[in-house]
């Protein structure tokens, strides 16, 4: 993962470190908590707001808050 990880920051000029964590627990909590393809769309959002400027761990705790509390739809 992390060779994949290094080599995608080296063909987009990335040079910012990535939570491998913080991002998985997003993309677990908004695909159990929210539904599957939701994964993907929040980990983009997870992006932008960190992009925006907002610390990573905190808008991946808040994103948590948020799948966990949203109804499963049953």
């Amino acid at each position: 993962m992390d060779e994949w990880i290094n080599a995608v920051k080296a063909e987009l000029g990335i040079d910012t470190p990535v939570d491998t964590t913080a991002i998985l627990d997003v993309a677990r909590d908004a695909a159990h908590g929210v539904a599957r393809p939701a994964a993907p769309v929040t980990t983009f959002l997870l992006g932008v707001a960190v992009a925006q400027g907002a610390d990573v761990a905190e808008a991946a705790r808040t994103i948590g808050r948020l799948a966990e509390g949203w109804p499963t739809g049953d």
